[in-house]
């Protein structure tokens, strides 16, 4: 959308039924936070809405594990959730919850237009109850077998570990989560929403009109059009959530993935009277940022439920990022396997913005990434301190001893081409870094803002201003010609500093707003058509004292944080992922050998599973120059939604062989970890088909 009015930003809706932890920030709070402030910064009218989801499962499950009601557990939990997102800068314009008597209403009457304009399906099924703890089962009171990547904890709606989306039916051995009891199969009465009835204009909507779409959302959806969509249940038994508006529907609520996104309906209702503009007008420009675990309920589900209710805007985008994994090894929150953003706060009080940098310059935006200790410390030490906050400081401390804190003149009778050069990279650097924010690519858009730092620096070495001050009159004062080429490093050190400033914010707020105070100037300067100027701080203008603005992080620090997240990991399912058996070396080979491999990268086109085989997969990969089928064993891995539009590393010379009737012509490349589980080897960002990996 081309110029909108205003828009309109929503961060998935966290349950509330634990803390937050760093996989959480990375996967959609800390985009959508870098994108509305970059939005603010040029004046857009933008609110920001999220708040706790407070009617999952897991809120239940928690509360019958702990003895108390599912109020007392969001109770407890929202209020740590909101200030844990307060302290980390993550700026929304309304956290609500869906709790509040507003959503009740909101989703209900949502509901009810729905069911009077005869789009809900009836329908008596058959469907799992704990005859132990005597109730129906949601999918989530379920647990089994993910039969997709043979993950033994999956919920009876989705496996959190490979993102499938599932039934109950397909879990294997599946258990009652409130009593471990064997469910059994009994009748019950639900409201089907018919997807089927949307799929000719989803498909429409999403595969012609939103070709932009990130590939990973792109391909999801694409896959799930391709399936065939169908009736789902909108309702549930159970007496948490939003009551079904319906005389004959007692005992039953809203499905929570139904009532779940009303709720930015909701928050924005609770938040301005103005909500209709935002929610109604053709004009909005409507940006969903979530996790890929929630794509096909943003992209599918909820669309439909829009445009069957009609007068609501549609999202025009939905940046969602891959999974953030910690030390080599899957976030866990029932193993106790993650980073908690309120005990990372307390250990480290005032280093919010070092965790944002790591997090967007690690960002899993293609691909499922890594976060270390040791990553955190380097990027401090090796980036934040020596680039961005070591050009900084020498400016400021350079600045007070040879121009008496004051911003110098700028004798501009006097520039050369290294002045010249770095007034260029000043103007040039705004539009790099707004190419990559508007489109959703924050660690590119970092990348930018530091490679200023990383220019100053090296502008700064080249005028030496320290050496210049060298050059004395016989009476020990700097020479007049000295002292101008001083004041003309210093000058424009200083306008690339107030850049900085303006470039940072939307990354790391609190670096931005402690150089406005070493610079004596108000917020205002941060707007986005500030960026660029090299007037931003006038002549003559006195400075404050320097200070520094990140330290170093030491050893000692990083083993702390190791230990206790080793420690705080449940014993039961401990595993030592950091040893290979001796026997998976292979033979040594002659660089010749290797050379005879021909590697390519690929674009999977299409992917299914082969029928009867529970391992395999057959895609169609785009080489560029060709279309291959090939067959590969990665289906306890991979579902085939997941891989359609991914990039992946194949073996293209390999002599084709028939597996289960279908020729497959080549091989896709994986890694195998410790525990047994396949990671695809991919380029870490989009890469021609074609291309060859050398």
């Amino acid at each position: 959308m081309q110029n909108p009015s205003r828009y309109l930003v929503t961060a998935a809706l966290p349950y509330a039924n634990g803390p937050v932890h760093i996989g959480h920030l990375a996967g959609c709070y800390l985009p959508a936070d870098i994108y509305v402030r970059y939005l603010r910064a040029c004046k857009k009218d933008v609110l920001f809405i999220c708040g706790s989801d407070e009617h999952g499962v897991p809120i239940t499950i928690r509360a019958l594990k702990e003895g108390v009601t599912p109020q007392e557990v969001v109770d407890r939990y929202h209020p740590m959730i909101k200030e844990s997102m307060e302290r980390m800068g993550i700026s929304f314009d309304i956290y609500s919850r869906t709790s509040h008597p507003v959503h009740h209403e909101t989703a209900a009457a949502f509901f009810k237009k729905l069911h009077d304009d005869g789009y809900f399906e009836v329908k008596e099924t058959e469907q799992y109850f704990d005859e132990k703890a005597g109730v129906f089962l949601a999918d989530r009171y379920i647990t089994g077998t993910c039969p997709v990547c043979g993950y033994e904890k999956a919920y009876g709606d989705q496996c959190e570990k490979c993102g499938s989306s599932l039934s109950p039916e397909q879990l294997i051995q599946p258990r009652s989560a409130l009593s471990d009891a064997i469910p059994v199969k009994r009748k019950t009465k639900h409201w089907y929403f018919p997807l089927q009835r949307f799929e000719g204009w989803l498909k429409e909507w999403i595969l012609e009109g939103h070709k932009e779409w990130k590939n990973n959302v792109y391909g999801q959806c694409k896959s799930w059009l391709e399936n065939g969509l169908q009736s789902r249940a909108m309702t549930r038994d159970s007496h948490w959530g939003v009551k079904v508006p319906l005389p004959e529907a007692e005992g039953k609520v809203l499905y929570v993935w139904f009532d779940a996104p009303i709720g930015y309906i909701s928050a924005t209702k609770e938040l301005t009277p103005r909500w209709q503009d935002y929610w109604c007008d053709n004009d909005t420009r409507l940006i969903h940022f979530i996790g890929k675990d929630n794509i096909v309920f943003h992209c599918i589900i909820f669309p439909s439920m829009l445009k069957a209710h009609g007068g609501f805007v549609l999202p025009d985008n939905v940046p969602a990022n891959e999974f953030l994994n910690i030390e080599g090894d899957k976030v866990s929150t029932s193993r106790n396997w993650a980073v908690w953003v309120h005990e990372y706060l307390n250990d480290f009080p005032d280093a919010q913005d070092i965790m944002r940098y790591v997090l967007c310059a690690n960002a899993p935006e293609t691909k499922d990434n890594d976060f270390t200790w040791k990553d955190f410390q380097d990027r401090n030490n090796n980036e934040l301190v020596a680039i961005l906050g070591n050009f900084i400081n020498r400016t400021w401390v350079l600045m007070h001893k040879l121009c008496s804190g004051k911003v110098p003149r700028l004798h501009e009778n006097l520039l050369d081409d290294d002045d010249r050069w770095i007034m260029d990279e000043i103007k040039s650097a705004p539009q790099k870094v707004s190419n990559c924010i508007e489109q959703f690519k924050f660690r590119d858009a970092l990348f930018e803002v530091m490679e200023l730092a990383r220019k100053g620096n090296q502008y700064m070495q080249k005028k030496e201003p320290w050496i210049k001050a060298r050059q004395t009159d016989p009476d020990g004062k700097i020479t007049a010609e000295a002292q101008q080429d001083i004041d003309n490093a210093l000058h424009l050190c200083l306008q690339l500093t107030a850049n900085l400033a303006i470039l940072i914010h939307p990354f790391l707020p609190f670096t931005a707003k402690k150089m406005l105070h070493m610079m004596k100037v108000v917020d205002r300067m941060l707007f986005w058509e500030n960026a660029g100027k090299l007037n931003l701080l006038s002549t003559g203008y006195s400075l404050r004292a320097p200070e520094l603005l990140f330290r170093k992080i030491e050893d000692e620090e990083i083993q702390k944080q190791i230990e206790k997240l080793k420690a705080g990991l449940v014993p039961a399912e401990e595993k030592n992922a950091s040893q290979l058996p001796d026997e998976n070396a292979k033979a040594e080979i002659s660089f010749q050998d290797f050379e005879k491999l021909d590697l390519r990268i690929g674009t999977v086109l299409t992917c299914e599973k082969v029928k009867n085989v529970d391992k395999l997969l057959k895609l169609e990969v785009d080489l560029g120059h060709e279309k291959r089928v090939i067959v590969s064993g990665i289906a306890q891995h991979y579902s085939p939604e997941e891989l359609v539009g991914r990039q992946v590393v194949i073996v293209a010379n390999l002599a084709p062989r028939k597996i289960k009737g279908i020729e497959s012509k080549g091989m896709i490349l994986t890694a195998e970890d410790a525990n047994g589980n396949l990671h695809l080897l991919q380029p870490d960002q989009f890469t021609e088909p074609g291309s060859a990996v050398k």
